[in-house]
């Protein structure tokens, strides 16, 4: 099953908050994503109801292992991507506006081959490779044919 875009960006969110402030808050993520209060509830109740987070009596919200899951994953090909373009000279405001776009439509397959081409791989998805749960055999990151130098 797939998730929405739009609901990986708040599972990001909520596991980077979680992990700033040790506590999330509806209004921290709103503030956080630069959007209102409702859109936050409409979301947060989306998010309850595909069972990827709780929240509790206070109304604070925490991952279930479903969506810390899918929150890891963003984060780290969000991180490794804009890594890999600051390693082509991208600045980083770019760099990490960029891979927010690019994290959620780029292929595993292409995701793996940055990984191996960057220093410091993708723990989470090479993990899951392992499993069994994404492609073992992924490509070489430079391929016959292609001028390293262009990569």
């Amino acid at each position: 099953m797939s998730i929405p875009e739009s609901q990986e960006n708040y599972l990001e969110r909520i596991l980077m908050l979680e992990q700033e402030k040790g506590y999330v808050r509806s209004i921290d993520i709103a503030q956080a994503m630069g959007v209102t209060k409702p859109s936050v509830s409409h979301a947060m109740k989306l998010l309850r109801e595909g069972g990827y987070i709780t929240m509790d009596d206070d109304n604070l919200i925490s991952l279930t292992p479903r969506g810390r899951e899918v929150a890891e994953r963003m984060l780290e090909r969000h991180m490794t991507i804009a890594r890999f373009l600051m390693s082509l000279g991208v600045g980083e405001a770019v760099a990490y506006e960029d891979a927010c776009k690019v994290e959620h439509d780029l292929s595993d397959e292409s995701f793996l081959a940055i990984c191996q081409f960057i220093q410091g791989g993708c723990p989470v998805h090479e993990g899951k490779a392992k499993q069994g749960k994404q492609p073992a055999n992924t490509p070489r990151p430079v391929q016959e044919g292609i001028d390293p130098v262009l990569l």
